[in-house]
């Protein structure tokens, strides 16, 4: 499910969820408790990628369906504990993006300090309107703190996805560089951040995601349990169903 690799101080973290990285129970709670891991051990930055074309797919539907609303009640928290975790790592942490990166995989992506995306056929973006769900506090305010403000509305409510090309303009990703010299580049930027000395670092990335993290987990804490309610609806089941049925195994 997860791979780890040492690069002279840098740990890079290699999501290998089966196809698609979907964000499963059992893999979000897998990628959490690696990355609490991270944070404690001696790492000096970490660099989040996938395995073949795809970065992360988004969540796992099916397991969403077949689940039901007790699934659903354990995965949404589950899931953002998960982007809480990330946004509030205190090492740097680059995303080597190698291919699809959608819905609660894109919110992964834009969670990481610093985002590098293969040149190539990959696609970027939030689809969780497409698929008839409410974006929980932290997936939406993750997007806002990373997204350009011109380009978030239509990000958020649209479900559009993009080329790299058009994903840089939009400020969605930060560089793109060839496949074969991806997880190098990334390397790299993660050893430039590594060499800042890390108290600082840590100091300044907490106080500039401070806005993000006090309004995430206030909404959290007002509003969260009736979004998981709401993810469990019939109806937002239905429309999960739906998508999944239309989507899936469209995508290579």
């Amino acid at each position: 499910m997860i791979e780890l690799e040492e690069r002279g101080g840098i740990t890079i973290l290699r999501m290998a969820a089966g196809k698609g990285n979907a964000l499963s129970l059992e893999f979000t709670r897998a990628l959490d408790d690696c990355v609490q891991e991270l944070e404690r051990g001696p790492a000096k930055a970490v660099v989040l990628t996938g395995h073949g074309n795809v970065f992360g797919a988004g969540v796992d539907l099916p397991a969403l369906v077949s689940g039901g609303p007790e699934y659903v009640r354990r995965f949404v928290p589950a899931m953002v504990a998960g982007f809480e975790r990330l946004v509030s790592f205190s090492k740097p942490l680059v995303a080597a993006v190698n291919g699809h990166a959608l819905a609660g995989g894109a919110i992964l992506m834009l969670a990481c300090d610093q985002r590098i995306l293969a040149k190539g056929r990959a696609r970027v973006g939030l689809t969780e309107i497409r698929v008839g769900v409410e974006f929980p506090a932290w997936a939406l305010e993750v997007a806002r703190f990373a997204t350009p403000p011109e380009h978030l509305s239509t990000l958020i409510l649209t479900g559009r996805t993009w080329l790299p090309e058009e994903s840089l303009a939009r400020g969605l990703v930060d560089e793109l560089v060839d496949p074969d010299r991806l997880i190098e580049r990334a390397c790299e930027v993660a050893a430039e951040l590594a060499a800042i000395p890390a108290a600082a670092y840590a100091a300044n990335k907490r106080a500039l995601r401070r806005p993000l993290v006090e309004t995430a987990r206030h909404l959290t804490a007002t509003e969260g349990a009736a979004i998981v309610e709401k993810w469990c609806a019939p109806e937002t089941l239905q429309a999960v169903a739906d998508f999944a049925a239309r989507n899936i195994g469209r995508k290579s």
